[in-house]
């Protein structure tokens, strides 16, 4: 048995409490992870406010984690007990996801932590650095393309920003005036007023229209107008427009869909113990303070993510 985040049912951060739950042995392929910190990321509230059709409550909500390896399934070649561990996972699965104290996932979705991170930090990075790496991909662009991103200075941003660099693009983000160093801090080349006139201001640097949008704001069909003709955005949350213009191409990120890329969540790592990722913890929560944690998700603003620690 162990100690869970729970969603005792759909609602607001009163409907988090802390649950028991049994947590079997690894299997196949699979490790069992003691968590230390596991992440708060506003998927995890439209999992509360809309809780996983077809199975019951309590939900345990998280999408990724850090903690050490405490044992091992048979075929597991990789990790050893007592490495430490970040890992991605998917709340809706029938164990739930990463906020518990004990958490069972496949080798292929845990890599060790970056060198020099703490648990708390470590835990940030998983699931967003799997969008963000997802999203890039999709977008196909080339070196000297230029991609422009909504919502700089929040976490998702703050991970677009550099891969996008080290993939050879320019980078044009929005960001409130006292973000402006902090965004270009994150490699972005042009920095933009944040507000609902995103696409004229990127016009006015970019007249010819940019190649890709990675809209982590959720600005959506406000961005069309920054983009040339036959360019495309990147959407989260599963976002569809009914239409779009001028040949314009919407690619929805279900980062679910790559949890198990060992190998990005590698490139990840090795960029963030480089020092080309920062790691941005905005507080630490006790599961039995989980209702509070949520709160300030809910309230927006943060730069970097709530965790929950073990």
């Amino acid at each position: 048995m162990a100690r869970a985040v729970g969603v005792t049912g759909r609602g607001g951060p009163e409907v988090l409490a802390v649950v028991d739950r049994e947590v079997r042995e690894p299997g196949e392929g699979e490790v069992r992870i003691a968590v230390r910190a596991a992440a708060v990321n506003p998927t995890d509230i439209g999992l509360r406010e809309m809780g996983v059709p077809d199975l019951p409550p309590p939900w345990v909500p998280g999408m990724d984690a850090a903690g050490t390896v405490e044992s091992v399934g048979p075929g597991v070649r990789r990790l050893r007990v007592g490495d430490e561990v970040m890992a991605a996972v998917s709340p809706r699965r029938p164990e739930g996801g990463a906020q518990a104290e004990l958490l069972v996932v496949p080798e292929a979705s845990v890599v060790p932590v970056p060198d020099g991170a703490s648990p708390a930090e470590a835990a940030t990075l998983p699931m967003n650095g799997l969008t963000a790496v997802l999203g890039l991909d999709v977008l196909g662009l080339s070196p000297g393309d230029v991609l422009a991103v909504t919502g700089g200075a929040g976490l998702l941003a703050s991970y677009v920003i550099p891969l996008a660099k080290e993939a050879g693009l320019v980078v044009v983000a929005d960001a409130k005036p006292e973000d402006e160093p902090l965004v270009r801090g994150f490699g972005a080349d042009h920095v933009v007023p944040r507000g609902d006139g995103f696409a004229d201001v990127v016009r006015e640097r970019f007249p010819g229209g940019v190649d890709g949008v990675y809209d982590t704001a959720l600005l959506h069909e406000r961005v069309f107008g920054a983009l040339k003709d036959g360019g495309g955005v990147v959407v989260v949350r599963g976002w569809r427009p009914e239409g779009t213009e001028r040949g314009i191409t919407v690619h929805r990120v279900m980062v679910v869909e790559v949890l198990e890329r060992t190998d990005w969540l590698e490139e990840l790592r090795d960029l963030a113990s480089a020092g080309g990722l920062r790691l941005r913890v905005a507080g630490e929560y006790p599961p039995e303070e989980a209702a509070e944690a949520y709160r300030v998700m809910d309230a927006g603003g943060l730069r970097g993510r709530v965790v929950i620690r073990f």
